[in-house]
């Protein structure tokens, strides 16, 4: 027997910050960073929050929350008695207040109401019951996965995006196409996570061009939040793939960005996963390379074989992270050689061990990992 699961609410919208003032809460904490403070989105999510006895802001959220910082918020909880938290923020600020509330729910021995409120269109973090944080002195991420790492709400406001640069809009856009797709050939994908996969990758292939291009553009904004929860909606029941579990070693290890990780190895990884780089090729196309192939339709690139269907949507892959100055190689973003052989095989060995590892749809061993990487080794 098979069961898909929601929880939270979801507020979208031009007028979707609205929700907030109809919220009941006594004491709340917003989690954030120390930019939206800066520059007006935390004070303005807080003057949104009317029927609140008291509204503090933590701002020390930093990029792959570390554990001592998670520790900050969690002692700053604790300090104020909260009863509802809202994550104002990217994947980082949102995944901090995630692992914050369940280690602070577990302190004070009662439920605490989470809300969040994604300022970036990519981790759909909003709905998933995963966090991933950071051991620095390990040099590794470690997901989470807990049911009670789900939000009771999320808000959805395509305006808090369009101040977000043209680099980070193509790292988080392509987070969202990389999870979709994850999520699309992954061992434990059914009809429910299919429905939300395809249309997160039929908008994100839309209109993240048209926000890259265009960052005023509200329409591409408010589509690529769509798009990103759909596939956040996907993954969390689906999960992900060896995409995520490679991307997680080398952000931890070389401090890459997880989008732009997730779009320099999307290219390599869909070619392993749809057996393009073997003999499987010229023989009968296996499920992932029949599932490309389909997406490959929605996005107006079909063909008149699964295999050339599932090269095509490949290939227009590989054309967007060159429109979008997404880097190909390790060498471009500044790490040596010498530096990445001295850690590959903690990479590998991270990767094998990483739980979105476990249900790609290719069992990969340590040669495949490295036969993965060699596509963006070069120095």
């Amino acid at each position: 027997m098979n069961m898909f699961y929601l929880r939270s609410r979801i507020f979208f919208g031009e007028d979707a910050l609205a929700a907030l003032k109809d919220m009941e809460a006594r004491n709340v904490t917003i989690i954030t960073d120390e930019f939206l403070v800066k520059n007006g989105v935390a004070d303005r999510v807080a003057s949104m929050i009317t029927g609140a006895r008291e509204v503090r802001i933590f701002s020390e959220i930093r990029p792959d929350p570390p554990i001592d910082m998670i520790a900050k918020a969690l002692a700053f909880l604790l300090e104020s008695d909260t009863d509802t938290v809202v994550a104002v923020g990217g994947g980082s600020s949102i995944d901090a207040a995630k692992a914050t509330v369940l280690m602070y729910e577990q302190k004070v021995g009662r439920d605490v109401k989470l809300v969040a409120i994604p300022t970036t269109s990519g981790t759909g973090s909003e709905v998933t019951r995963v966090a991933v944080v950071t051991d620095p002195e390990a040099g590794k991420k470690y997901p989470l996965f807990s049911e009670a790492l789900l939000p009771n709400a999320a808000i959805l406001s395509g305006d808090l995006t369009v101040s977000v640069p043209p680099a980070v809009t193509a790292h988080t856009g392509f987070d969202v196409i990389t999870h979709a797709l994850e999520a699309y050939v992954s061992v434990n994908a059914n009809d429910f996570t299919d429905a939300f996969a395809e249309k997160a990758l039929e908008l994100a292939f839309t209109y993240l061009p048209v926000a890259y291009r265009d960052g005023e553009n509200r329409k591409a904004r408010e589509k690529m939040q769509t798009a990103s929860c759909l596939a956040g909606m996907a993954f969390n029941d689906a999960g992900l793939g060896v995409n995520h579990g490679i991307a997680h070693a080398l952000g931890a290890v070389f401090h890459l960005p997880h989008g732009m990780a997730n779009a320099m190895l999307l290219y390599h990884v869909m070619r392993y996963n749809a057996e393009l780089d073997t003999a499987a090729f010229a023989g009968e196309p296996n499920r992932v390379c029949n599932r490309l192939a389909r997406i490959a339709r929605f996005i107006h690139r079909p063909a008149f074989t699964k295999q050339q269907g599932a090269r095509n949507l490949l290939d227009e892959i590989k054309r967007l992270t060159v429109e979008m100055k997404i880097p190909q190689t390790l060498g471009e973003v500044g790490v040596s050689r010498e530096e990445y052989e001295k850690m590959r095989e903690h990479i590998v060995e991270s990767a094998l061990r990483d739980a979105c590892t476990a249900t790609n749809p290719r069992k990969p061993d340590a040669n495949a990992i490295r036969t993965i990487l060699r596509g963006i080794e070069r120095f």
